[in-house]
């Protein structure tokens, strides 16, 4: 099989979908890897370590995707990237189509095969495609809110881990899984009063067990939510309902009432945001404020430390693509159900139940589309 990465085109965006030690892994089993030149320069892979690897190097977007069989990416393609798929070709990437109904009727006009990342399952109920990233956006959130509190970035002028004598910042963290998990260990770390709000009183044990009586945890409801918020000095939304829009955690009204200088940290930012006040942003201009509260909400975190996710979203990626490449994606899909949930869009059908219910579309059972 053909298999082309090309060149992450979104803004300040450095990842690559394979590393040097990707492609060899495709080559190994038979396959043919073109990499756009470039590429990989963002996690300091050179076109010739590529060709090391056994790729061959492309000039353009444009031959990449013509030529391949599979595009393995890292971001969802963007609007000139959209037009370049084919009907019948594998687009397996982060796709986050939810709250995207652009990109989604591209990929359905396209006839293309959508394989998100973020949608793959595992036994336990698990994401682990999303998981690295979620890791790192998780550590990343407590730096980038470190920031934003710093004064010349709008926020309050708090040290998160405050000095002797002076108390450190109040942190709140909504929603316990894998990026709130990440965001407390990094928030204690650097010596924070951390809160974690959650609804399921299994993820709260969970973590008190982890980190101990460090860790104040809260059954989140009604005004206990509201009055935990509103105090804080930096709260991470780290929320996520698989393949669907984030649920708005914040209100409008409680970013009015929450201290000027404070800051929120919209980690679901991809799914459409936890946050009513939230809109995607970039590296290149991460922060905004809306009533005196700066808001980071920038839709590609991991995006800041490439080198770091690149090679850890390689070492969970690569098996499943490899499956694409060895067996086709209709056996690869079908052989292992939790694959299968990957499947987003499948030649013009929605075939994720959430995706479809957030934009309307008729649902197709994945299966039933590929039989």
């Amino acid at each position: 099989m053909q298999i082309g990465v090309p060149k992450e085109i979104k803004t300040h965006e450095y990842r690559v979908g394979l590393t040097p030690a990707g492609v060899s892994e495709f080559v190994a089993h038979g396959h043919y890897v073109l990499v756009q030149s470039g590429a990989g320069e963002g996690i300091a892979c050179s076109d010739d370590d590529y060709i090391s690897a056994g790729a061959k190097i492309s000039d353009s977007a444009e031959e990449v995707f013509e030529q391949a069989d599979l595009i393995i990416k890292v971001k969802e393609p963007l609007a000139v990237e959209r037009k370049m798929l084919k009907s019948g070709q594998i687009l397996f990437t982060y796709l986050h189509l939810a709250p995207d109904p652009d990109q989604t009727r591209d990929l359905v006009d396209s006839g293309a095969i959508c394989i998100a990342y973020e949608t793959v399952t595992n036994n336990h109920g698990g994401l682990p495609l999303l998981a690295p990233m979620s890791q790192v956006a998780g550590r990343l959130s407590v730096q980038a809110g470190a920031q934003a509190l710093e004064k010349e970035h709008g926020g309050c002028g708090i040290l998160l881990g405050g000095v002797p004598g002076v108390a450190p910042a109040n942190v709140v963290v909504i929603g316990g899984g894998v990026v709130g998990e990440n965001a407390i260990m990094i928030a204690l770390g650097m010596g924070a009063e951390v809160t974690v709000l959650d609804r399921d009183t299994d993820v709260l044990n969970r973590l008190a067990t982890t980190f101990g009586p460090s860790l104040k945890t809260i059954y989140s409801s009604g005004s206990i939510q509201i009055d935990t918020i509103v105090q804080a000095d930096l709260v991470i939304g780290a929320v996520l309902v698989a393949g669907a829009e984030a649920p708005k955690l914040v209100s409008s009204e409680m970013v009015k009432q929450m201290k000027a200088g404070s800051v929120l940290v919209d980690v679901a930012i991809d799914q459409g945001g936890c946050f009513e006040t939230s809109r995607a942003t970039t590296h290149a201009d991460p922060t905004y404020i809306v009533d005196g509260v700066v808001h980071y909400c920038v839709a590609n975190m991991p995006g800041a430390v490439p080198r770091t996710s690149a090679f850890a979203l390689n070492n969970v990626t690569i098996p499943y693509g490899l499956a694409l490449a060895d067996k086709g994606y209709k056996q690869a899909l079908l052989n292992d159900p939790n694959f299968l949930n990957g499947l987003n869009v499948y030649r013009g059908s929605v075939t994720n139940q959430a995706v479809a219910a957030s934009l309307g579309y008729d649902f197709i059972e994945a299966s039933t589309a590929l039989n």
